[in-house]
């Protein structure tokens, strides 16, 4: 065993010891950072490593195999890493390389705008930021990077859910009714379909204190990315009136022209 493996990852300092931890998982993803520090793993190595009956880590290995995390090999017997861990590599690394590649283009427009820009990606009904500049203004919306938000709160979500047909947006939203983060957040799967339309009549969404107060934003999205991706540019309320956003959803737009232009 490589000594790279004989220790799991610490926590966070800011994450809390779960009130109710679950061993079985637990040494699920015990096993995973095992995988990740050597090429192949025997049942008595998983076994050892937890220190567990070897039934116990069989059946874990087990369920990690019907999921497609791991893998055995017919000729050694030995567990190697699956399809689904390679899948989660791969949209690892392409939400990686389209943070890189924007990063130009979000300078320029950050440059240009004056304000706090983000690139965010659409995972499921949820938009994770990638990437921030923030504003050099003293009153400024500070950045969101890293941060994961409902999509249909925010105007890069709503950019991105734009690309999507209303067949598609009932699949992500069975239900009538949305989670609201402010009074001005869209409330209803309806409401939303009838929102996303005017965003694709005119090119770009926005939102009005929608996810946060007295936060304004712009975004258009990114098309022929490896994944689905758009640009933000977000202002305090007091900033910002209807020609002020058509500005700033033109130069979001030409960001994103730009960022396209690398991705072909």
């Amino acid at each position: 065993m490589t000594a790279a493996a004989e220790a799991f990852p610490p926590a966070p300092e800011h994450t809390a010891s779960p009130q109710y931890p679950i061993e079985s998982v637990d040494n699920a993803l015990r096993l995973l950072w095992l995988l990740s520090a050597q090429r192949s793993l025997r049942l008595t190595e998983a076994s050892q490593y937890l220190g567990v009956a070897s039934s116990t880590a069989h059946r874990l290995l087990a369920m990690l195999q019907y999921r497609g995390f791991v893998r055995q090999n017919p000729s050694t017997r030995a567990y190697e890493a699956g399809p689904s861990l390679d899948r989660i590599a791969f949209a690892l690394l392409r939400r990686l390389d389209i943070r890189e590649q924007a990063r130009p283009a979000l300078e320029r427009l950050n440059e240009r705008s004056g304000e706090t820009v983000h690139l965010g990606t659409l995972e499921g009904t949820t938009v994770t930021f990638l990437e921030s500049i923030e504003s050099p203004k003293a009153v400024r919306v500070s950045s969101r990077a890293g941060r994961s938000m409902p999509a249909h709160c925010t105007s890069t979500g709503k950019a991105m859910l734009a690309t999507m047909d209303d067949e598609h947006l009932k699949v992500l939203y069975p239900e009538e009714e949305l989670l609201r983060m402010t009074p001005n957040s869209v409330g209803t799967r309806s409401e939303l379909i009838a929102e996303l339309e005017g965003v694709r009549r005119r090119g770009y969404a926005f939102s009005n204190e929608e996810s946060e107060e007295s936060v304004c934003s712009v975004a258009v999205a990114v098309h022929g990315a490896p994944v689905l991706a758009a640009i933000n540019i977000s202002i305090p309320i007091n900033r910002i009136n209807a020609k002020r956003r058509k500005e700033l959803a033109g130069m979001a737009h030409e960001a994103v022209v730009e960022l396209e232009a690398t991705l072909h």
